[in-house]
């Protein structure tokens, strides 16, 4: 039998073009957070109170990455920020290329392009998106209250991954068995140093305190 050890991981190139993208950003004055959820957890409705709450404040763009269609993009577009759609052809994920090469198309990377603040719209799925670095500077994720407060449990990666975990649809609650502090307790269980905010994009509930703590990180 012939045994072979892999040691180079097989992401190390991505890994590498990760960091490089993280660095010219940071040259350009660029924050750029990766933004991840399921499939209707509300990531775009997130992304346009955002904007809208904070447009007088910081100058942002958006890659929206989906297999398909372009419904996102012009949702963000028709608020004024800037607005680039990729498509993945098929695939779960982006990757530090593929986002380069978004960020790239929207002119973010241009001199005096004058963003301060970029959002990766990660393809929705609470698996592959967590196992690829981006280049982004920071890891977001979103759990809605209609998915369930068991998701820690059964995701437990892409809550290890992410710095911010961002609790949507707050105003849902009476309609769904969603136990927020043992929602809260699991995911503290597997990622300590996680920072949590419960809000809601439709009626702003929340939405103060998150929108303090991104110009913080931008700062």
């Amino acid at each position: 039998m012939k045994v072979i050890e892999v040691k180079k991981s097989v992401t190390e190139d991505n890994d590498i073009d990760a960091r490089n993208l993280q660095e010219e950003l940071k040259s350009k004055g660029v924050f750029l957070i990766n933004l991840m959820s399921s499939p209707g957890s509300g990531k775009t409705t997130l992304l346009s109170r955002i904007i809208t709450d904070m447009k007088d404040r910081v100058n942002i763009a958006v890659v929206e990455a989906d297999i398909d269609a372009d419904v996102d993009a012009k949702k963000i577009e028709a608020l004024g920020a800037t607005s680039i759609q990729v498509h993945t052809d098929g695939m779960c994920h982006m990757d530090a290329g593929m986002t380069r090469t978004g960020l790239l198309e929207a002119g973010v990377l241009e001199d005096g392009a004058g963003i301060q603040l970029a959002f990766l719209e990660n393809v929705g799925n609470l698996i592959c998106p967590a196992e690829f670095a981006t280049g982004a500077h920071h890891n977001m994720m979103i759990l809605s209250v209609p998915e369930g407060d068991d998701k820690p449990l059964k995701y437990p990666l892409i809550f290890r991954e992410s710095k911010t975990l961002v609790i949507t649809k707050s105003d849902t609650m009476s309609f769904f068995t969603f136990d927020i502090d043992k929602c809260i307790e699991r995911v503290k269980k597997i990622n300590p140093d996680i920072n949590i905010f419960v809000v809601s994009a439709k009626t702003g509930d929340g939405m103060d305190k998150l929108c303090d703590y991104l110009l913080e990180l931008i700062k």
